[in-house]
């Protein structure tokens, strides 16, 4: 830690301690930051530096402090690692009842498919996957992220749509 700047290494930026935050859309996505149902935890909410999050978290798949309740307590992400895999993907059964129960709600609040993103990875990698995700998420005014759930910036904290 240098002064008042959390450094955040694995995950390419710095993010300011009680003030404003330095969290720029990356170029690319590191693997811990993508979930094995899909999910790029990297426009999550509660990865994004915003005014609901004060600590980013650092992925689904690294230690749960900070995290809300449904995420600590994940069937799918106890599923993955009781069955030794990385992605629901990779498993025989997917997309299974648990996936497609947590990709209706996705579609549904925020039209995101996380069996799309599996799909995309799967094929072409996660670097592609997250040139999509740029496009989509980082504000196009200061290159903040845009939080999937709440629709805010990371940077300039304006609501995008």
């Amino acid at each position: 830690m240098r002064g008042d700047i959390l450094m955040a290494p694995s995950l390419g930026y710095d993010i300011v301690k009680g003030g404003r935050s330095l969290m720029k859309m990356p170029m690319k996505i590191e693997t811990e930051m993508f979930a094995p149902c899909g999910m790029n935890c990297m426009v999550c909410y509660k990865h994004c530096y915003t005014k609901k999050t004060k600590q980013p978290c650092g992925g689904c798949m690294v230690e749960s402090k900070g995290k809300p309740e449904h995420c600590r307590k994940c069937k799918i992400k106890d599923c993955v690692q009781s069955k030794g895999l990385k992605y629901c993907y990779d498993c025989s059964d997917f997309p299974c009842k648990l996936i497609k129960n947590l990709e209706r709600s996705y579609n549904k609040r925020y039209s995101e498919s996380l069996i799309e993103n599996s799909r995309i990875v799967m094929q072409k990698g996660i670097p592609h996957l997250m040139e999509a995700h740029i496009q989509k998420y980082a504000c196009p005014e200061c290159g903040g992220i845009i939080s999937l759930h709440d629709k805010v910036c990371t940077e300039c904290g304006k609501e995008r749509k």
